[in-house]
């Protein structure tokens, strides 16, 4: 059975500010994600990462122990985590390249404040798209 997990976590030090930072995160994710059967959908803005992974549970969890040990994130929030029929997310690793346009589109000012609800109507929007 896929499950889709969605979190939001706090972006330490320079992660996502420069274009060198989410090259390398997109480049190693990639890697990673083909390696375990996992797609996944990411964003950054003003300092915080909202990211969407599908999977399987096991592929799944083992990503994410590694994301709560990983030093570039801080306060982690799991929105989201439930089965899915089929993967929202066609690549190992892909950008919201607009996240403010995103955040408008949900009427929130920032990913500190996106809720589950919130976090599904981005995943709506991206499949829309």
């Amino acid at each position: 059975m896929l499950y889709r997990l969605i979190y939001a976590s706090e972006a330490v030090g320079s992660v996502g500010a420069s274009t060198l930072s989410v090259a390398q995160i997109l480049g190693a994710a990639t890697v990673n994600n083909r390696r375990d059967n996992i797609t996944s959908a990411v964003m950054f803005h003003d300092g915080w990462c909202l990211q969407g992974i599908e999977g399987y549970r096991p592929d799944l969890d083992r990503l994410m122990r590694r994301i709560r040990e990983d030093r570039r994130h801080g306060s982690i929030r799991i929105l989201s985590d439930r089965p899915v029929a089929e993967r929202s997310f066609p690549e190992p690793m892909a950008l919201c390249e607009d996240p403010a346009a995103m955040l408008r589109a949900i009427g929130v000012a920032n990913l500190a404040d996106v809720t589950a609800y919130d976090a599904d109507r981005i995943v709506e929007l991206k499949q829309a798209a």
